[in-house]
Formats: C-alpha cells, sequence, structure tokens
C-alpha cells in the first residue's frame, strides 16, 4: 500500500486538517463494495486544492489519502454517534450519505474494525497529536482547523440547502469563542455567501477530541457548501459526479478561505 497520510510540517500556530479528501481504497479493504464509486462519492473533493494556500501562510497540513468508506477518521472510535438521534454514517460506514448500501453483502465486523483503527484512524490522530505538541512548544496558542465540504442538499442528513460555511466549535467547547467570533465575522462579511455557526455541523470527533482550549489548542471545523467551488448537479450520478474543479468559480470562496485563515493565524498570535 502507498504512503496515505501526508504530513507537512510548518512554523505557523495554525493545522489545516484534511480527513476526508482521500479516494484511496486498499484492496484488503475494500473487495465487498458495491462500487468503487459508491465508496469514493461522500468523499470531500478538491478541499486539498481549494485550500493550497495554507502553504504559504506557514500552515502544517495534514492530509488522509484513504477513503472515508474504509474508516472515517473524523468519527468517535468507539463508534458512538456524535450526533445522537440523528442520521449519520459511522465509524465504517455501511452506507454512503444518502442510506445507499456500500456493500455487496455483510460488512466489517468488530475484529475488521479494529484492524482498521489500528491502521489509520490512530495513525491520523497520533500525527495530529505530535503536531499540536510540536506547535505548542513554539507557541502560546495553536489553532487546528478542520477542513471539510458537503453536498449542498442531502435530505437524509438536513432539510433545505445547506449555508456556504457551516462553522463547528462543538457548541464552544472546542475554542475560545474570541476565535469563532472572528472566523464567523469573516464569513458573515463575504457578499454572496451565507453562514451558520454551529448549526447541523458542530464538529467532528478531530474538534471535539483535540480542541483545549485551557490548554493553549483551539479547534475549529469548517464544512463548505459544494455549490461554492464547483458546479454543483441537482441531481448526481457516474457521470457527474465527482464535479472538476473550477478554479473561477472558486476564486471567490478561495479569498474568504484566506481570510479566515488569516484570522486563525491572528487569533494565535495573540499574546
Amino acid at each position: 500500500m502507498t504512503v496515505w497520510l501526508h504530513i507537512h510540517s510548518r512554523a505557523a500556530p495554525l493545522i489545516v486538517a484534511f480527513p476526508h479528501t482521500g479516494t484511496e481504497l486498499p484492496p484488503a479493504f475494500s473487495d465487498d463494495f458495491v462500487s468503487p464509486w459508491l465508496a469514493r462519492r461522500d468523499a470531500d473533493w478538491h478541499i486539498e486544492k481549494l485550500y493550497d494556500f495554507a502553504a504559504a501562510l506557514g500552515a502544517t497540513t495534514i492530509r488522509s489519502a484513504i477513503s472515508r468508506s474504509i474508516i472515517d477518521v473524523n468519527r468517535d472510535p468507539s463508534g458512538a454517534s456524535l450526533y445522537p438521534g440523528m442520521a449519520t454514517t459511522e465509524l465504517c460506514p455501511t452506507t454512503t450519505f444518502d442510506g445507499e448500501p456500500l456493500y455487496e453483502s455483510g460488512q466489517p465486523d468488530d475484529d475488521a474494525i479494529e484492524v482498521r483503527k489500528r491502521a489509520f484512524h490512530e495513525p491520523y490522530h497520533h500525527a495530529l497529536t505530535a503536531e499540536i505538541t510540536r506547535l505548542r512548544a513554539l507557541h502560546g496558542r495553536v489553532v487546528l482547523y478542520d477542513a471539510h465540504a458537503i453536498r449542498s442538499r442531502i435530505p437524509r442528513l438536513f432539510e433545505g440547502e445547506l449555508p456556504h460555511f457551516n462553522i463547528g466549535s462543538n457548541s464552544g467547547a472546542a475554542c475560545a469563542p474570541a476565535l469563532a467570533d472572528a472566523v464567523e465575522r469573516v464569513c458573515s462579511d463575504a457578499e454572496g455567501f451565507n453562514t451558520i455557526r454551529d448549526g447541523r455541523f458542530k464538529g467532528g470527533f478531530t474538534t471535539r477530541f483535540h480542541g483545549r482550549p485551557s490548554e493553549g489548542v483551539h479547534a475549529i471545523q469548517m464544512e463548505l457548501a459544494f455549490r461554492g467551488f464547483v458546479d454543483e448537479p441537482s441531481a448526481i450520478n457516474e457521470q457527474n459526479w465527482p464535479p472538476a474543479y473550477d478554479v473561477a468559480r472558486a476564486a471567490s470562496m478561495r479569498a474568504v478561505l484566506a481570510n479566515v485563515l488569516h484570522a486563525c493565524l491572528a487569533f494565535a498570535s495573540e499574546s
């Protein structure tokens, strides 16, 4: 299996994490999928391109190349739901976001899930912890920014159309209010976009586990609606999904996101 965990360590007090951009389906874990397309369909397509300016800001980046259908590194490893009572996908998903079965027959049993946790989930979060520890030795504050994107309409998961910018701070537990306020202000002031904070997406396992404001580690999640940077079809199929990355369409959203990361750096640099 090729290298699946991509870590680029830099010196600024900011980590940008990409848990769901991966599309790799190692054969040892994917023989029983209904189709590779279904197993890759719910990836956070093109997010690493959208944020490729982060390197110039000195931000550390951590990205998993493994499909979330193998194991979702942004889910609680215990299997506990992040959103009790609401539709979601599991640590090792058995369905797509729309509820379609991912497997021809059966699904990963407890032993198979443990293998996937040791192979992917644990190394991903060990890497995050190591980078947080390294940067905390250099800075009084560190911001962990968890980068995501999702289709604008998924009736099984949420009603109506999702706002462009969905900020998650675990209802204020994962970061200082000043950071969430600064990020929300940048997004709300952006013309042509809409924003919500701690709405349907409050933050996943990464935000909730690593965000420890009292220890100088402030975690925040950004869930983007795809329509902000690609031509998102009203109904998706194997011929039109994923859409191509649209440089021109993405330009406005990239400009806002650059301001968001600058706001994160300004917060982290405050005494």
